[in-house]
This record gives C-alpha cells, structure tokens and sequence, in this order.
C-alpha cells in the first residue's frame, strides 16, 4: 500500500488556499500549470469589472512552515536556487512567490524582479517575502500593477504562453475546446477547457481549463479572442449524432453554436475544435528565428 507524504499534503492545500484567494477573494481566474512549466505551479488573470484583457501573473506557490522559518526584516527570506531565478527573470510573464502558512491559513506573496533578488555573498540568490503582503484584497491594486504592459507586450505573451499547443498542433495532434455553460446563470458563467482528441473514443485528455465569468458576451466572441493563433470549427465526430432539427445548423458556421448535450437542462456543452491559422503559422516562425538564429544556407 502506498502512502501520502505529508508534504505533497501540504503543497496540495497551499495551491488550494491561493487558488481560493485568487478567485474568490481578487476575483480573478486561476488556472494551475502542468508539471512539465519548470518553476511555475499556476497563472492568475486579472479580471477588471468581468472584462479579461490577458494580464496575466506566474505564480510558484511553496508551502509548509519550513518556508517561514529564516525571519527577516518585517517577513521571511525565502532562498530560490540559480536555475529557477534564471528561469523566472526569462519568462514571459511576471514571477510571484506565494509562501503558504499552514497554521495561519494565509498567503503570502513577493514579486521576483531585480529589484525585490539580492545576491548573496556566496553566489546565491534570495527576496524578502514581507508579513504584510498578504494574497487578499490589499494585495490587488500592486499585483494588478505588476501584470499591465502594453497591448503588444500582451498580445506577445499571450502568444509565447500558447507556443507548446501550437506545436501540438504542427506535430498532427487534434486539440478540442470543451464548454460548459450554466444556462440558468445569467453571469454567463462557465468552464473552458482544452485538450487532446486521441481519436481512441475516449473524453479528450485535458491539458487546462478556465471557469470564466462572460457578463454579457458570448463564447463566440471571446473563444476566438482567447485562441487568435487557431481557427476555431465544430468538432465533427460530436455533432454527426445530434439532432439539429430544432436549431438552425451550418457546420460551416460554428457562429450558430448550440450545445451537443443538456443532460440535466442546467449546463450546456459544447466541444470545438483548433486548427492552426496564418497567425499561428508566422508566431512559430518568428519563434524559431527569436531562439535559434537565422539557418545557415546549405548549396
């Protein structure tokens, strides 16, 4: 029988209590990162009066009281080693530490940057993490702060943060988006999630998801906004077994959307799928010459 290592315990809940300050107490989406983002366990999305314009902070949450035990001057040093500050000076988007205190019930947060990293004398690094930054609504003002730049700043980011699952796509693989909307929530709250048609029969294997809060727009507006480098379709294999008769359908306008299945009568889903488009196409190019250089030309 295997057991549970008290610690992995621990770090479940520390990503549990920011997630929950995140979105119930910021108000702001919160979507946990795959293991394989080095360094980053999660991304927090500022969301201003239910608009969602990509600002977007990576948060790398530690938790445990072994991160609070080196007091320093109004908080706690917290000691990152060389690889993951390279790593975080080089992201595309703004690092936030989060220390969870788990007898305090409490998040605590530090932007990493050039001004908060102090070398040491030894060649390492360490940020002061203060007692009186804590994740809740006296936190929202700086971290909102820290995620604004400038349209093109974000649209880039937006871009670099989808380069993996436009590779994917280069590679052959099928990506599907699942919707889920409550029909009776006129908020237009819901859930999107991406993931993997495997073409095995099976429900596609989730690579993220979102809850969003549309107001008063429609997936069709904002799914494009949310996927520019895709073009965005009907998964095929879903709807060849719907009956449309009720609902004008074009399977080549997937602008008539309407849900494949309302089991209960509460939430509707819908699946869609990605193709890459020109944007995407030239993104990855520009990409490959950003991180390798021009090629050398071959007679």
């Amino acid at each position: 029988m295997m057991h549970r290592k008290p610690s992995a315990k621990v770090a479940s809940i520390g990503v549990t209590r920011t997630q929950l300050a995140v979105e119930a107490v910021l108000g702001w989406l919160f979507r946990e990162q795959p293991t394989e983002d080095y360094g980053i366990d999660a991304h927090a999305e500022v969301v201003d009066a239910e608009l969602v314009r990509g600002r977007l902070l990576a948060l790398q949450i530690k938790s445990g009281s072994s991160w609070f035990r080196e007091q320093g001057p109004g908080g706690w040093w917290f000691r990152p080693d060389a690889e993951h500050v390279q790593y975080w000076m080089n992201h595309s988007l703004p690092v936030v530490i989060v220390l969870y205190h788990p007898e305090r019930e409490c998040c605590y947060w530090q932007l990493v940057n050039r001004e908060t990293l102090i070398e040491t004398c030894r060649g390492g690094w360490k940020l002061l993490v203060p007692e009186a930054q804590v994740v809740d609504e006296s936190a929202k003002a700086a971290l909102s702060q820290a995620a604004e730049g400038d349209p093109y700043t974000l649209r880039i980011r937006e871009l670099q943060l989808a380069r993996p699952w436009m590779r994917m796509l280069v590679d052959g693989m099928r990506l599907v988006i699942d919707i889920e909307e409550w029909v009776n929530k006129t908020s237009g709250r819901g859930t999107i999630a991406l993931g993997i048609d495997n073409e095995d029969g099976n429900e596609p294997e989730q690579l993220v998801s979102w809850n969003v809060f549309l107001g008063l727009s429609s997936y069709v507006e904002v799914v494009p906004k949310l996927f520019a480098w895709a073009n965005v379709s009907l998964h095929a294999e879903t709807y060849d077994d719907v009956d449309y008769s009720d609902y004008p359908y074009d399977r080549d306008d997937w602008g008539l959307l309407h849900p494949y299945m309302n089991p209960s009568g509460e939430v509707d889903f819908y699946r869609l799928e990605l193709t890459l488009n020109g944007l995407g196409r030239a993104f990855l190019l520009v990409d490959q010459f950003a991180s390798e250089g021009p090629r050398q030309l071959t007679a």
